[in-house]
């Protein structure tokens, strides 16, 4: 059975293909490539095996919850490790070849 957020992938002449599986209905899966997001297609369980696609993965790649606005506010910006002084600026790997 195949589920919302495996990987499906098929041998070409010169590369391998990965699909992310968008969503599953009663009848067809909606594919997406992994490496061109826009490309979507649909196909039945049938003919994605008929075709020689192989699960890769049945652990989600993308995550597809989407954020509320309470796990949008909690989110904070990254913080500085506070071991790291703002004030103080990394010394130079090479000398600025351009000050005088």
């Amino acid at each position: 059975m195949i589920q919302t957020g495996e990987i499906y992938g098929k041998q070409t002449a010169n590369k391998f293909v990965m699909y992310h599986v968008l969503k599953v209905s009663k009848q067809l899966i909606t594919l997406q490539n992994i490496d061109n997001p826009l490309s979507l297609f649909e196909t039945t369980e049938q003919k994605l095996a008929s075709l020689g696609y192989i699960r890769v993965s049945q652990t989600p790649y993308i995550d597809l919850s989407p954020a509320t606005a309470k796990h949008k506010k909690a989110a904070k910006k990254p913080t500085r490790c506070p071991l790291t002084p703002d004030s103080e600026r990394p010394a130079p790997i090479m000398p600025d070849l351009f000050s005088a």
